[in-house]
């Protein structure tokens, strides 16, 4: 089995592509076949190697690696279909030769006009087949004069084309509606349905999943298929990624690219397990028992699940809300030390870590208890710990509902008391609570009237993490020299002299 993914270097790496691509991943690996990269860069106007670049990297990322490649060889390269323009001509000039294709002379004015002419009729746009009886030796002689032609291929006159769809069944056109398509554009450069076919045939491709968006062109490429003599793939066509609002995903929904979700601090097996679940169930372990639908799967044992014939047809539904899900189930089950090297150009970013040293990144991943298991993404991690690098009680006091907090019975008397109470480092929890005790002796406050304004004194917010993590995690950073790249922390202490000066 050997199946391929072929992106077009025109742009960053789509959600519905990559699921496409990871579809075709989890059947090759499932059934120890080969999954093949291919570039498909002939749209040279648009096509880049930066592009090109950027999607390998999107692969990676998402674990998704290929057995053949542009990257890593293989016996059926070259990889990029700009390599491999030889094997087009060779194969046009075999079609002509056979009658199967001829040059089409016709100005490109003229098939512009003929086909808003088809569709002010309410036709869908079909080339007349102008230059179809030319005789090859007369069109030879125009080519010898210096016209620069199309190929076409001849489409064969009302006929049935069916093929069965691994997702949909068994799908048939009528040629009457088809009309002769371009093979070989006038400055020597393949059509798709050309390229792809003899790209899928040498390679040995023997199963194609792609979006529903191909099926029109499947009807072109099994007839191709048979007047090159090639034994054509299986088919599998996916319905398409849609939005909430049920209309194709796209930049009004937020992020579409794997780019953006990993910018915005997605990890790639939380992406890679949503993505595996849209138009597709892994099943459970059986109805009777009542057992649920396994969903939090890793790459592997998804790959020994996958079957295409357990794919729907219908469309799949981008559900932000479920990836976040999962994206935090992800991020609580991975090691503190992989969290806090992935979030940390989110705190560089912030300013609260000025360069990357093993101590901030032991800082960092020491502040993960208290953001991991209350943020979605990696990028929220810095916001939720913001207050550990920043503290203005000027800025605290002017926020309303702290206002109104330090009105209620003894608030002001417990932030007053506080200084005093504080009378060394509070690096753990027992000398946290220590200090909470000697605040209650001079107060006589307890419970919340004690602790929502020690948290208002030392965080500078009424809400926020529990104190014995939050407390302690200031006084590490406090003591941090300043050679381990992390922003001043003002220590809890300072802190409460700080604020009771404010409300002073």
């Amino acid at each position: 089995m050997r199946l391929r993914f072929a992106p077009s270097p025109s742009g960053q790496l789509h959600v519905g592509n990559a699921r496409t691509a990871l579809f075709n991943w989890l059947l090759a690996h499932g059934q120890d076949g080969t999954f093949v990269l291919r570039i498909e860069d002939t749209d040279t106007e648009r096509s880049s190697r930066e592009s090109e670049s950027s999607i390998l990297d999107d692969l990676r990322w998402l674990g998704l690696d290929w057995d053949e490649g542009p990257d890593i060889g293989g016996q059926h390269g070259p990889y990029r279909q700009s390599e491999r323009l030889h094997l087009y001509a060779s194969y046009a000039n075999e079609l002509i030769g056979a009658g199967h294709a001829y040059y089409c002379f016709c100005p490109p004015a003229k098939l512009e006009s003929e086909r808003k002419e088809d569709l002010a009729a309410g036709r869908p746009p079909k080339y007349r087949g102008t230059c179809r009886g030319l005789p090859l030796i007369v069109a030879r002689g125009r080519l010898e004069a210096g016209e620069r032609p199309v190929v076409r291929f001849k489409v064969p006159e009302a006929v049935e084309v069916t093929f069965n769809d691994l997702v949909r069944g068994e799908v048939t056109f009528n040629t009457g509606v088809i009309g002769d398509p371009v093979l070989v554009r006038s400055d020597g450069r393949p059509a798709y349905n050309f390229a792809v076919v003899v790209d899928d045939a040498v390679m040995e491709i023997t199963h194609v999943i792609r979006g529903e968006d191909h099926i029109s062109n499947t009807p072109r490429q099994l007839l191709l298929y048979r007047a090159l003599g090639f034994t054509p793939p299986e088919f599998a066509h996916l319905a398409l990624v849609m939005g909430p609002d049920h209309t194709p995903l796209s930049k009004r929904h937020g992020a579409t690219s794997v780019a953006e979700f990993r910018l915005r601090g997605y990890l790639p097996e939380a992406l890679v397990n949503y993505l595996a679940l849209l138009g597709w169930s892994p099943g459970s372990g059986s109805e009777e028992s009542g057992t649920p639908v396994d969903e939090l799967l890793p790459i592997d044992e998804l790959a020994r699940r996958f079957a295409i014939g357990d794919v729907g047809h219908s469309a799949g539904i981008f559900d932000p809300d479920k990836l976040a899900w999962m994206n935090r189930h992800y991020m609580k089950v991975a090691a503190p030390g992989r969290i806090s090297v992935e979030s940390l150009r989110y705190f560089i970013a912030r300013g609260f870590i000025r360069r990357r040293t093993d101590e901030a990144l032991e800082f960092v991943a020491s502040l993960l208890p208290m953001a991991v298991g209350s943020v979605d993404r990696l990028e929220e991690i810095p916001e939720r710990v913001a207050f550990i690098f920043e503290f203005d009680p000027a800025a605290s006091l002017r926020q309303a509902h702290v206002a109104r907090l330090l009105e209620e019975p003894g608030a002001r008397e417990v932030i007053k008391a506080l200084p005093d109470a504080v009378d060394g480092t509070l690096a753990d929890r027992e000398a946290f609570r220590a200090a909470a005790a000697r605040v209650r002796e001079r107060t006589g406050c307890k419970g919340k009237a004690l602790f929502h304004p020690i948290r208002l004194a030392l965080t500078g917010s009424d809400g926020g993490p529990e104190l014995d993590l939050a407390v302690p995690a200031i006084e590490r950073g406090a003591a941090l020299p300043p050679q381990a790249g992390v922003a001043r922390i003002v220590g809890c202490r300072q802190r409460a002299e700080m604020f009771a000066r404010a409300i002073s």
